[in-house]
């Protein structure tokens, strides 16, 4: 693509670093076909190409944001399918993050969604606020038609029908897990912040699971929220100062007996946090730390396919269906790691069709657009149940809270059943199994 931006454009970094990505694009149009916007809605301006254009006129033209720039940008999931599909390495997620900085500095957008974005942004990525706000979300559910059947109130609207009734009694915690067996690594492991409030037993999973492995997992005090969901709100000095303050974290921690990884659980942060290196690359005092930390940036997966795996305790023979969050599979190009652990550990691993479309909750998306968001979470939903499977696997929260909330198959996250399969209790909702050969013959 052919751009026009001046030497002076050209001296702010931000911009000579979008320009590279820009040239890059040869309009072939293959992101089309595997963009879930423009496979739901058609239009050319919800397309990967379509955006590329009208960001490419905003930031060339050095013009504040307006309403239809805003409106094909906010519908864009991040889901990077893209990025997987392009055969000329356009960077579109450096592109779009971006683009979401520069509307989020010169565009005003409406109150309503100004105060839902305001709100999103001081609760959800503080454990303690979320955790309260929940407990308060049930005084809302009364008025639910009411929110629904009013536009600009719908993202309060989703926010209660993604909400959980009750939240999980057992609390998540930072204390090290010593390895059961002889060491054989010493991890961190990402707490987080919202699925730390709605599933603290996937960390406890993960936490049993690489300490019978001789994993021990340490902990981090200060670390938290991995800045993604403000990060993707065009909020960019709010996401770099979580990325400052868990490189800090870590950073402490490594030179403090050093790390073979630090673990990560839900694949969106991890995406994040393996970009914390590009993010934090012009920052003098971060960029050498932040790259380190990136470098050590493991999903738990990932790092469980590199051990060698001992015999599973049960063989569940379950028909799983398998779902490939974005940020796995598109963000982090880890793809075969689950499904065959899964298939190691005894489950019947099936793939949905058209396994590449987001399932539509992407950070905050399905509170921001609701609309598209149900729309993927129908077409997703039916082509899992299509599978024939007993339950699904996944390996992000928020993909687990979305489907769950259109399916009544349980939805476990994969270290779950891992952990499950190498020794750890059953995760509820699931059928029993039988006990493998290995375990009868003791």
């Amino acid at each position: 693509m052919q751009t026009n931006f001046t030497p002076r454009q050209l001296d702010d970094p931000q911009i000579a670093h979008s320009e590279r990505i820009l040239r890059k694009c040869v309009h072939c149009g293959f992101c089309l076909a595997t963009c879930p916007t423009y496979v739901e809605l058609g239009n050319e301006l919800d397309s990967p190409r379509g955006r590329i254009y009208l960001i490419k006129q905003m930031l060339e033209n050095d013009r504040p944001a307006d309403r239809e720039t805003v409106t094909h940008i906010d519908r864009c999931l991040s889901c990077l399918s893209c990025m997987t599909t392009c055969p000329s390495g356009v960077n579109y997620m450096h592109l779009v993050d971006h683009a979401r900085a520069h509307i989020e500095k010169t565009y005003r957008r409406p109150l309503p969604d100004r105060l839902t974005r305001a709100m999103l942004a001081r609760v959800l990525p503080y454990p303690g606020r979320f955790r309260l706000a929940l407990r308060l979300a049930g005084l809302g559910r009364p008025f639910l038609p009411l929110l629904r059947a009013v536009r600009g109130l719908r993202p309060m609207a989703a926010m209660l029908e993604l909400a959980p009734q009750r939240l999980p009694r057992v609390a998540d915690d930072l204390a090290a897990a010593p390895p059961q067996n002889a060491q054989r690594g010493r991890v961190a492991l990402l707490a987080g912040c919202a699925q730390s409030v709605l599933d603290p037993g996937i960390n406890q999973a993960a936490r049993r699971l690489l300490s019978r492995l001789g994993i021990a997992v340490v902990a981090a005090p200060g670390e938290g929220c991995c800045g993604a969901l403000v990060h993707h709100m065009g909020r960019e000095a709010e996401a770099l100062d979580f990325a400052r303050r868990n490189v800090d974290a870590w950073m402490r921690v490594i030179e403090n007996g050093g790390l073979d990884a630090i673990l990560i659980t839900a694949s969106g942060c991890g995406t994040t946090i393996k970009d914390y290196g590009h993010m934090l690359r012009l920052d003098p005092d971060y960029a050498e730390k932040a790259a380190r930390v990136s470098a050590l940036a493991r999903d738990i997966t990932e790092y469980l396919a590199r051990l060698d795996l001992p015999e599973p305790s049960v063989r569940p023979g379950l028909t799983i269906a398998y779902h490939s969050a974005c940020s796995m599979q598109h963000g982090q190009r880890i793809t075969g790691a689950p499904r065959a652990l899964l298939e190691q550990a005894g489950f019947v691993v099936r793939q949905p069709a058209e396994g590449h479309l987001c399932c539509g909750s992407a950070g905050t998306y399905n509170i921001l657009q609701p609309d598209i968001a149900r729309r993927l979470r129908a077409r997703k939903v039916k082509n899992i149940e299509a599978t024939g499977a007993v339950a699904v696997a996944a390996g992000n929260l928020g993909c687990m809270t979305q489907i769950a909330s259109g399916t009544e198959l349980p939805v476990v996250h994969t270290v779950e059943l891992l952990d499950w399969a190498y020794g750890g209790p059953k995760p509820a909702g699931l059928p029993q199994a039988r006990v493998s050969a290995a375990v009868a013959a003791e």
